[in-house]
């Protein structure tokens, strides 16, 4: 059995009826569309959302909500995160974005930001674009040095 020989099954398929091809076939003259009107004329196609005239629900709709186009996204690391990788060995010495990145911490092109849940434990100097408050009070606590880039 090859693609090109298959069939479907006996009774399956039918013949569209055929419309608009004369009176004797019995769906002639308004092709079973109806007399006049938007729909039985050629070419008609509705657009999306429309209620015939009637002011559509998007348009009868309030609009509301504001986006900042100059919004900056950060991606958020932990201390206690960052603290697993140093128990882990797979940090050692000062805490860069790209020792974060080789990580998979965060990615290349993300602005990170350090956040202050759990506690650090080494004293390391994080190099990020932004600290909360908490973070710089337990890195300083801790002993290292926060460094805003």
């Amino acid at each position: 059995m090859n693609l090109n020989n298959i069939q479907p099954a006996a009774g399956s398929t039918f013949n569209s009826k055929r419309i608009g091809r004369g009176q004797g076939s019995g769906k002639g003259g308004t092709s079973t569309k109806g007399h006049k009107g938007q729909k039985a004329r050629a070419g008609y196609s509705q657009k999306i959302g429309f209620e015939g005239g009637q002011m559509p629900l998007q348009r009868r709709l309030p609009k509301f909500g504001f986006k900042n186009v100059n919004r900056k996204e950060f991606r958020a690391i932990n201390l206690d995160s960052i603290q697993t990788l140093i128990e882990n060995k797979s940090i050692t010495g000062d805490i860069t974005k790209e020792v974060l990145v080789a990580n998979g911490l965060a990615s290349k092109n993300e602005l990170v930001k350090i956040m202050g849940r759990g506690e650090l434990k080494s004293a390391v100097s994080i190099s990020a674009d932004k600290f909360t408050k908490s973070a710089e009070e337990l890195i300083s606590k801790a002993g290292g040095k926060a460094i805003t880039l």
